[in-house]
């Protein structure tokens, strides 16, 4: 499977679920040390094909393809140059997760296990102007240890490993807003108990080898 096809997928499937609407958000993946696959400048993403993306560099700058480079790439090589664990960026505007960090709200308390495990802390980036330098600075903070970021009245940014590890972080994240938002119709949320808290953490590393990184440990 091509990492073209691959991207091209994931950019249908974030369509599909409505996580963007028009032209709205941005994919990425690492294709080497040089080289970055991305997501052209106006196009629907429920309508890409392979050869849209675009191939840019560290910079940002177009090395291959035909198209404009999204505005938004300096989220992308955010990640990018600062984690070279991570080989795929997704960029979207989920409705349940963009309306939390519209509310100025992050996801920081542990409610839903899974959501522990797989996203760990959600920070909430202070509003800044789409395609400036505001944006990437104000996700700088928690780059080094975050998997996901909801960013102030505009969406919601999650990395991976790979490239359906990006996208089932942006799925998971935003069946969480979801869960949570009906919680809050009914009455309110419950969170993990902090001893139940630690026995989870426990086990993520002793079965899982998942190691929680203090700074991403959820509150109770």
């Amino acid at each position: 499977m091509s990492l073209r096809y691959e991207l091209t997928s994931a950019c249908r499937k974030v369509y599909e679920k409505g996580f963007v609407s028009a032209y709205d958000g941005n994919l990425s993946a690492r294709i080497d040390s040089e080289r970055i696959l991305i997501t052209p400048s106006g196009k629907c993403k429920g309508e890409i094909e392979e050869g849209d993306l675009l191939e840019i560099d560290y910079k940002g700058i177009l090395t291959n393809g035909n198209g404009k480079v999204s505005t938004e790439v300096l989220i992308h090589l955010l990640a990018y140059n600062n984690r070279p664990d991570i080989n795929s960026v997704i960029h979207c505007h989920p409705i349940y997760s963009t309306a939390f960090a519209t509310a100025g709200e992050g996801f920081t308390r542990a409610v839903f296990p899974e959501v522990v495990l797989a996203l760990g802390k959600v920070p909430l980036c202070k509003y800044s102007t789409p395609s400036t330098e505001e944006l990437p600075d104000s996700i700088s903070p928690y780059i080094d240890y975050s998997w996901a970021f909801l960013l102030e009245n505009h969406g919601a940014v999650t990395l991976g490993k790979t490239i359906k590890g990006a996208y089932y972080r942006m799925e998971k994240l935003e069946h969480s807003a979801h869960t949570l938002f009906i919680a809050r119709m009914i009455g309110r949320e419950k969170t993990i108990p902090l001893i139940k808290l630690k026995e989870l953490y426990a086990i993520a590393e002793s079965t899982y080898g998942i190691k929680i990184d203090k700074r991403n440990r959820m509150d109770f």
